[in-house]
């Protein structure tokens, strides 16, 4: 049997490193077909000469020139495509078998798609996809007959925890609710005065995860779970109210299924992405992540409590786009990257990271997310009035 042909969207980041690791452990079953990167292209040439990809994708000219000209000169055929038509022709090649898409934030949404369109197996870890435009990505999904597999470690429990046919509808195969685990970030004990005051690399350092610095920031304001809970109901066609977000400061119970006979289905592992990423890889089967074992002597205790939306107003802010439907999750989305970034930049206080996007949100009015189109007005017109409300200095 000839391996699977895989296509890794953002390979140089935490999730793409991890896929390439499982990838590498079964040289026999998968073969990296293309690799894309952005800023760390030194990295993405190095992986190159190691996994031999037919093609790599970079964002500009300049940088396909020079990496074209680098594997050349290593002795790599590897054909090298620039800018989101390159992301998207590596996305829906018909050699493809499987897409990784990993590119963080609406960046990824094109690739994502184009992989979907083209009914691929899509592994998804790029959230904001769905986030932004979950109605039309999952149409696609319907009409191309891609196979969707989820990657953040809370969605693929979930889809380890409900049974195969939940699609025809929760009720239907009598799942209560799901329960999205949420390991509190680094500031879950963190007396809510002393928010105001942190800095990035204290949002960076989360206590369970080794993860990019945009989605620690997301972890740490627990933006990064309620876009989760929106992806979470577009995955499993769920309503905002049947989703409930747990603060489980281990992070060994990645979530968990509720059921109306009082069951309640958990997934539980070691706090490592390879195992999510291999479950999806190889689902049905399973194989060797490289994940040790879950020692439960050692872990020991669970906690679990809920999570304060008055001190993390972002898991709020997000709900409410949730339940308003539309383009609001977009907007959320696109607010709330501006923020990040320019926290990150140390132009913003942690703090504002919510005010920003709450300002964002009732400043622009809500418009159907029917069409690609629609959707992406919305995401630039939310970075513009955040872009307006930096130069500002706030209200």
């Amino acid at each position: 049997m000839n391996p699977q042909q895989i296509t890794v969207l953002g390979a140089t980041g935490s999730i793409g490193k991890s896929t390439l690791d499982v990838i590498a452990r079964h040289p026999d079953r998968y073969q990296a077909f293309a690799l894309t990167g952005y800023a760390r292209l030194d990295e993405l040439r190095a992986l190159c000469l190691r996994f031999r990809p037919r093609y790599a994708v970079v964002p500009t000219e300049v940088a396909a020139r020079q990496l074209q000209d680098d594997l050349r000169s290593a002795g790599l055929a590897t054909r090298v495509l620039q800018g989101t038509d390159g992301l998207c022709e590596v996305s829906a090649h018909p050699e493809v078998d499987a897409v990784m898409a990993a590119i963080v934030g609406a960046a990824g949404l094109r690739p994502t798609l184009a992989a979907v369109e083209a009914g691929k197996k899509v592994l998804l870890a790029n959230k904001e996809a769905l986030v932004m435009s979950g109605a039309l990505f999952m149409q696609a999904v319907r009409r191309s007959g891609s196979q969707l597999l989820p990657i953040d470690s809370e969605h693929n429990a979930i889809f380890q925890c409900l049974p195969s046919d939940y699609q025809r509808g929760l009720s239907k195969v009598g799942v209560r609710r799901i329960l999205l685990t949420a390991s509190g970030g680094p500031f879950r004990q963190m007396p809510a005065a002393g928010l105001v005051d942190v800095t990035p690399e204290q949002a960076c350092a989360h206590p369970n995860w080794s993860m990019g610095r945009k989605i620690s920031v997301d972890s740490a304001s627990m933006m990064n779970k309620g876009l989760e809970l929106i992806e979470a109901c577009w995955l499993f066609d769920a309503q905002p109210a049947q989703v409930e977000v747990v603060v489980h400061p281990q992070s060994v119970i990645h979530s968990l299924v509720d059921y109306v006979d009082g069951s309640v289905l958990a997934q539980l592992g070691n706090p490592d992405m390879r195992t999510p990423i291999a479950h999806a890889l190889a689902w049905p089967e399973r194989i060797d992540s490289g994940v040790a074992p879950l020692d439960l002597f050692r872990v020991a205790r669970l906690d679990f409590e809920a999570p304060d939306e008055q001190r993390f107003p972002c898991l709020r802010l997000a709900r409410q786009a949730a339940e308003a439907g539309g383009c609001a999750p977009a907007m959320l989305n696109a607010a709330n990257e501006v923020a990040v970034s320019a926290f990150l930049e140390r132009r913003i206080r942690f703090t504002e990271i919510a005010s920003m996007i709450g300002d964002v949100l009732e400043a622009e009015s809500n418009t159907a997310a029917d069409s690609l189109d629609a959707v992406l007005h919305a995401d630039a017109k939310a970075r513009s009035l955040a872009e307006d409300w930096l130069r500002r200095g706030g209200r």
